[in-house]
């Protein structure tokens, strides 16, 4: 039951292309080899990136099979949703977007160890001490995605790949198609997924991200059982038994399983969305973290935990931040962009203290006004009053996205502004006018980066402090209030 195409008989309304600006041909760059699989709109092949020697895989979407605007943008959706959710260490990372006249080609890590589906085949089902482990690294996922406002809409056991074919290998989600960006509240009603997986609420047009957790379930159930808790020889009776939701717990090998697991079931695939467990309360059964306690409130959303992250910076590295998320192409940023605006609701462009307050309420956050006040005077770097579009790109961009060799050479270059291969003092003075900003202490900031005590920054220099932790002891003078904050906290999308 995937989402149905929608032709269009109007010719003239249909785009010429997915990504919105010109990229370099796929086989300049990388040789094409072998067909790795088949999905319903591309075919992955095997390709080797020719100046590095490593494989990739690369999934080809032929762009006749994209019949409207609407196909067009769920293309360029996924490949956001993808840069979105990338540094998560169970997401299969993208590399890259190319396109071409006939096709559009996504490149991203090759994960070659096969199918979760095919090792359920193989073995029939898992024990429990195995399946504690799978369930918790799809639900992580699940919890990763819904913190930075993504549904997935199509979690199922053919859309996690092993990375090796070692019997402990990595698992990571690979097809984000059906994905969606959401606002905390807000319903959808297109029936999208496929049928044994598919949540209730789904059926019935009226579901939000609660929808994943049930699809979640079901993976469970098989896991543990090797069928699937609703089955029926046609779509529509297995629709009707999604809908009576009636678990069988009786037939082997449900006997031997213990009582802690099967609660753990019956809490997934609850019928009604809005008593079944979010995805953080999964991770804290019981069953998941082996009786030992559960932390008693969520762990930081995305959001807060970037942020967190972001506050303890001093302020050079606050702006080198800002430079490179203006640098970053669209479909990098798009999904940041959709968290700007779910939090600035009234559109202005700019999100304030109480949109923040709100924003960070949705997600689970329970801080303290004074809390919030101290990261919104953090994420505000020209103390406006205000956070701006660009301000929350810099402070929510993933870090590894600024770690990247070609991003800080681009920041540097920035502050560089005469191209002697050094920043002085007059330089980061001049960006701090750029910046609005006054009151930095420059002199420190230099004292703190200047490795070789010159009194100016090379590039080394400059890297080196925006890869260090958390911008180190002067950034913590930026601080305002008192917030005792553990940046180990973050959950997500972890530093990887």
């Amino acid at each position: 039951m995937e989402k149905p195409s929608t032709s269009t008989s109007d010719s003239t309304s249909k785009p010429t292309s997915v990504l919105p600006h010109k990229t370099q041909n796929l086989r300049d760059l990388y040789q094409i080899g072998q067909k790795l699989g088949q999905g319903q709109f591309g075919t992955t092949y095997l390709c080797t990136e020719k100046s590095t020697g490593i494989r990739y895989a690369c999934k080809s979407i032929p762009k006749r099979k994209l019949l409207c605007n609407e196909d067009y943008e769920d293309v360029y959706r996924e490949i956001k949703i993808m840069h979105h959710l990338s540094e998560h260490p169970n997401v299969v990372r993208i590399k890259g977007a190319y396109e071409d006249s006939l096709f559009v080609h996504l490149v991203m890590e090759l994960c070659a160890g096969g199918e979760l589906f095919d090792r359920i085949i193989q073995r029939g089902h898992y024990s429990e001490r195995q399946a504690v482990q799978l369930i918790k690294t799809i639900v992580g996922v699940v919890e990763a995605c819904h913190s930075l406002g993504v549904m997935h809409r199509d979690l199922k056991p053919e859309n996690f790949l092993f990375a090796n074919s070692d019997e402990d290998a990595p698992m990571k989600a690979i097809d984000f198609g059906l994905s969606i960006f959401y606002k905390p509240g807000n319903t959808l009603s297109d029936v999208v997924g496929s049928p044994y997986y598919v949540a209730p609420e789904v059926l019935k047009r009226h579901y939000g991200p609660a929808a994943d957790v049930w699809s979640a379930g079901v993976i469970l159930y098989i896991l543990l059982s090797g069928v699937p808790p609703f089955w029926a020889e046609t779509e529509p009776g297995i629709f009707r038994q999604i809908l009576l939701a009636k678990l069988d717990f009786e037939s082997e090998p449900w006997p031997g399983i213990s009582e802690s697991a099967k609660d753990l079931i019956r809490k997934m695939l609850d019928s009604n969305p809005k008593t079944r467990l979010t995805a953080h309360e999964v991770l804290c059964h019981p069953w998941i973290v082996d009786d030992r306690i559960a932390p008693d409130k969520p762990l930081d959303s995305a959001v807060l935990s970037r942020l967190k992250q972001f506050s303890v910076m001093n302020k050079f590295k606050k702006m080198a931040l800002h430079v490179i998320a203006e640098n970053l192409s669209d479909e990098e940023i798009g999904g940041l962009k959709e968290l700007f605006k779910m939090i600035d609701t009234d559109s202005s462009g700019t999100i304030t203290f109480d949109e923040l307050k709100e924003g960070l309420r949705k997600v689970g956050s329970e801080l303290m006004e004074s809390e919030i006040r101290a990261l919104m005077d953090a994420a505000d770097i020209d103390n406006s009053g205000s956070i701006d579009y660009g301000e929350f790109l810099a402070a929510t961009m993933h870090m590894n996205k600024m770690e990247r060799e070609e991003n800080l050479k681009s920041a540097f270059s920035f502050f560089d502004k005469d191209g002697s291969g050094y920043i002085t003092i007059d330089e980061l003075q001049q960006a701090c006018r750029q910046f609005g900003l006054s009151d930095v202490h420059l002199d420190e900031i230099i004292k703190e980066t200047d490795q070789d005590n010159d009194g100016q920054i090379d590039f080394g220099e400059f890297a080196a402090m925006m890869r260090k932790g958390n911008g180190g002891g002067v950034g913590k003078r930026t601080m305002r209030g008192n917030l005792n904050f553990n940046l180990g906290d973050a959950f997500g999308v972890t530093d990887s």
